[in-house]
């Protein structure tokens, strides 16, 4: 598996604005993490934490790729205004940008696999290289990610997992969307699609006799409840009118020769899971103004993801009011400390309960406003409240606390609730070129009781094209030397608007419930991109029948990204004896 560029719509840049008489120092910076650009400046600097006040406006894309880095260009931007004197503001080129910043680690995977004659997977022995680059940041946190991911939505009875950072001669690679589970997914369903055409079985029937349920507990010892694996599956499996399309696609393919269709379905099972415990909190601050206004603070980045308008909405059914009452400021060290990255899927879990905590306790301070005077409207509330002199405003931080994972994981990783899905993709290959078409794509998610339906849609349609963008196109290219081939959106493909599916229906799971969350929402952010993987099994299927035609029949290997160069290779060599 190759490696991804993030390719964020706004490159790393920081403005550093240094008070003179103070020795303070102020950074606005493209951070999706405001402590970690605090730390980096405070110890370039030699000065306290509390004289570095990092804000973030509202980042333009991240994907990971803007929680670590950038505290090193923060800190390198703050050396030089303090040197200077003067406002300081640091941009990154496009070209500078890929090259220094790290992306996805590629990775090498060999696996050994124990099944059954009923198809029933009974061991995995799975070694994972990954390109760690010249020094390690985060990439060894996102081995244990696949690991804890490499079973997806599978009931794996013995498993031994054995992986390796590996030093190389690249830009270190760093946090990516997802964070180790996508090759972690790829994996384990190209074994089960080996497994399948190892015993000449429906590819489909192998997945769904393997799944999880309630009350197996996963390799890393968590017991898994309310599992809706099968649930999102069915679904998928009606919605998409699998079975019918895959007879006619049989067809399709029986009579051309040169043209090929596939259709596949893969299921999902991804745990929200953080490395640190810092990373599971939340903090915020409500005030609410004598007008009946109302300020929302909070550490949680805003880069494209929805979590402030989450947050307001959050806000506003707390404190009973509509949403146009609410304003939400950017996110400062300066109004709230120590705050955790806006990243894993879980902004809106910690920030979201730290606002309803925060909202409980203006509540409670104008509940005897409210016993007073029943008849009166919020303002009437507010006011009194203010003329009393209550304080009216609060704050109020949150942390995911414990889980229920043995001790010897519990350093590792926090699991607290599984996010399940299922996709349905079908694709269209040209044998003689390489080239392919996305027909359709049929999506069922799991997001709990969704706060906002829209956001979430939209993040699962955002994060599957970014998925697909990692298995199908982006081809990341080195020399020799380790320096970057293609250094730019001209030279780098990632999609475009003609790979998006002819047709493309992303369905919420309905009645569900996740307790253990706020709303029994769930976060949503990055596990969808991991169902992108259907577009490449899809795509290996129709080159599965090109391959029968000319005799190749049984498994084989498909790297990616599935470019039209690999694509064509793998079709077999009736193109070259032509």
């Amino acid at each position: 598996m190759g490696g991804q560029e993030h390719l964020y719509m706004e490159p790393h840049c920081v403005l550093a604005i240094p008070d003179v008489g103070s020795q303070k120092m102020k950074v606005l910076a493209t951070t999706q993490d405001l402590s970690v650009a605090q730390n980096a400046v405070a110890v370039a600097l030699g000065i306290d934490f509390n004289k570095v006040i990092i804000k973030a406006t509202r980042v333009g894309g991240s994907y990971g790729g803007k929680s670590l880095r950038p505290g090193l260009f923060s800190a390198v931007c703050a050396v030089a205004a303090k040197k200077a004197n003067k406002p300081v503001r640091l941009v990154l080129e496009r070209d500078q940008d890929m090259k220094i910043t790290g992306k996805r680690e590629s990775t090498l995977a060999k696996y050994r696999a124990g099944f059954s004659t009923e198809d029933v997977l009974k061991a995995l022995d799975i070694s994972v290289h990954v390109d760690g680059g010249y020094y390690i940041e985060s990439i060894v946190e996102a081995m244990f990610d696949c690991f804890y991911g490499i079973a997806n939505a599978y009931d794996v009875k013995n498993l031994k997992f054995k992986g390796r950072v590996c030093k190389t001669n690249t830009p270190t690679n760093t946090a990516f969307r997802g964070f180790g589970v996508p090759q972690a997914v790829l994996i384990m369903e190209n074994i089960m699609s080996d497994i399948a055409l190892q015993c000449d079985m429906n590819q489909e029937k192998v997945r769904e006799l393997n799944f999880h349920g309630d009350g197996h507990v996963t390799h890393f010892g968590k017991l898994i409840t309310n599992c809706f694996t099968q649930l999102c599956w069915d679904e998928c499996l009606r919605k998409s009118d699998f079975y019918n399309r895959q007879e006619e696609i049989a067809i399709f393919n029986r009579d051309r020769k040169w043209v090929k269709r596939g259709i596949s379905m893969i299921p999902l099972q991804a745990g929200t899971a953080i490395v640190s415990n810092a990373y599971h909190e939340g903090g915020a601050v409500v005030q609410v103004y004598s007008d009946g206004t109302v300020l929302l603070l909070s550490g949680g980045v805003e880069f494209g993801q929805g979590l402030h308008t989450k947050l307001i909405q959050i806000a506003s059914y707390e404190l009973g009011i509509p949403s146009k009452y609410i304003s939400i400021s950017d996110p400062s060290t300066q109004l709230v400390p120590n705050s955790g990255a806006a990243a894993a899927s879980h902004g809106t879990d910690t920030n979201g309960m730290a606002v309803k905590l925060a909202c409980a306790k203006i509540r409670r301070r104008l509940q005897p406003f409210v016993d007073a005077k029943p008849e009166g409207t919020w303002n009437d509330w507010v006011m009194q409240a203010y003329l009393d002199a209550v304080n009216l405003s609060a704050t109020a931080n949150y942390s995911m606390g414990p889980t229920d994972i043995n001790s010897f994981y519990e350093k590792k990783a926090k699991v607290r609730y599984f996010v399940y899905g299922a996709a349905c993709s079908e694709v269209e290959i040209d044998i003689l070129t390489g080239e392919h078409r996305l027909l359709r794509t049929d999506i069922v998610m799991d997001c709990g009781r969704s706060i906002n339906p829209a956001i979430d849609i939209g993040q699962i349609e955002g994060a599957f094209m970014q998925g697909y963008g990692f298995y199908m196109t982006e081809d990341v290219m080195w020399s020799e030397e380790g320096e970057l081939i293609n250094s730019g959106p001209g030279t780098y493909r990632v999609p475009r608007v003609n790979h998006i599916p002819r047709e493309f229906n992303v369905t919420l799971l309905k009645n569900v419930e996740c307790p253990e969350n706020i709303y029994s929402s769930k976060g949503i952010g990055e596990v969808p991109l991991n169902l992108a993987s259907s577009v490449y099994f899809a795509t290996k299927n129709a080159i599965q029948s090109a391959r029968n035609d000319i005799g190749l029949g049984g498994k084989f290997r498909l790297d990616t990204p599935a470019t039209p160069r690999r694509v064509l290779l793998a079709c077999g060599d009736q193109t070259t004896k032509m």
